[in-house]
């Protein structure tokens, strides 16, 4: 039996514990044994809680640990690039959250780390290894909607809590950098490419300086994609993708439920009524947990990542766009 893939995780930060560490712990492949932090009560109280055998009061003494051979990296946003290169200049695979950076620019220095370090670097869209984003690919590929031409999508949360680091910008908050990547990731995964430009307008906490109402076009070469996301407005999300001869829309596409089935309409006839829409139901499964299975599978078979370097320059490019476009009220083409 192959051994299960060691996990350390940087950090108690909150995404960690409550999401992320316990849906990997019940993966097969996958084995979280030690937890840092700079507080080293804070790292006993979740460990104990969590049933983590190893503790650290610091990412450094974790780091140097030979029995850990990959982390976790939920750090606040502009501790992901400096702690993503610490981890692989000691030889651990990284598993970051995103935004993996907070330029594309600072993303793509990371491509020069993993050549010289030999290990995998991802970013943690955890949409990308769960069931219905893997069935959204196969329906596009088989042309069930026809040529897609356009997606709409929403994401949005309320949170005013001036100490929370998604409203502080010193730490890269903001509803982009937050929630808007997911519609970003979505949009690029579904037209499998780049937008050839990106306008968008952009409301900012006057109090807090962070993007809180946020609106963007993507233009790809095969259609549009219109997103809102916002930090204060009624938690919702929804996706929708519109098709030449069908539409398919996810319920819950980005925070799926793990304990309940989550449901994927799928219109082939334009009944406004809804009458010609057919249902697809996915099992119960824990995203987090699939996650973490796709990269250690990566890691033991040499395979890619699900979402690799590359992948979050992409998005990153169009996270810059988006911001340059709001500061000019111009049209903004990403750069490569």
């Amino acid at each position: 039996m192959t051994a299960k893939l060691r996990w350390g995780i940087l950090s108690t930060a909150n995404i960690g514990l409550r999401k992320v560490i316990p849906a990997m712990q019940k993966g097969s492949t996958i084995a979280v044994t030690a937890i840092a932090s700079r507080d080293l009560e804070k790292a006993k109280k979740a460990a104990a809680s969590l049933d983590i055998p190893n503790v650290y009061g610091s990412y450094e003494e974790l780091l140097a640990d030979p029995n850990i051979d990959a982390i976790y990296n939920p750090l606040p946003n502009q501790l992901h690039v400096p702690w993503t290169i610490k981890a692989a200049e000691a030889g651990k695979h990284v598993l970051c959250e995103k935004p993996i950076s907070l330029t594309a620019a600072e993303a793509k220095t990371l491509i020069e780390i993993r050549a010289r370090t030999g290990v995998k670097i991802g970013e943690a869209f955890m949409i990308r290894s769960f069931h219905q984003w893997l069935r959204l690919r196969e329906l596009l590929d088989s042309g069930r909607i026809g040529d897609l031409r356009s997606i709409t999508g929403y994401f949005s949360y309320n949170n005013v809590d001036p100490n929370n680091i998604r409203n502080r910008p010193d730490c890269g908050g903001g509803g982009i950098y937050d929630i808007g990547c997911y519609c970003i990731q979505a949009s690029r995964f579904a037209f499998g490419g780049q937008p050839k430009r990106v306008v968008a307008c952009v409301d900012r906490d006057p109090e807090f300086k962070t993007d809180r109402l946020s609106s963007a076009i993507l233009e790809f070469t095969g259609g549009h994609s219109i997103f809102t996301c916002s930090t204060q407005l009624i938690p919702y999300q929804r996706i929708h993708f519109l098709g030449t001869r069908g539409r398919i829309e996810l319920e819950i596409p980005f925070n799926a439920p793990p304990d309940r089935p989550t449901r994927m309409f799928i219109d082939s006839t334009g009944e406004l009524s809804g009458s010609g829409i057919s249902t697809e139901i996915f099992p119960v499964d824990d995203q987090y947990t699939m996650q973490g299975e796709a990269f250690a599978k990566a890691v033991r078979e040499g395979g890619e990542v699900p979402v690799s370097i590359e992948d979050a320059i992409g998005n990153m490019a169009v996270i810059d766009a988006i911001y340059e476009s709001a500061r000019t009220n111009q049209w903004v083409v990403p750069q490569p």
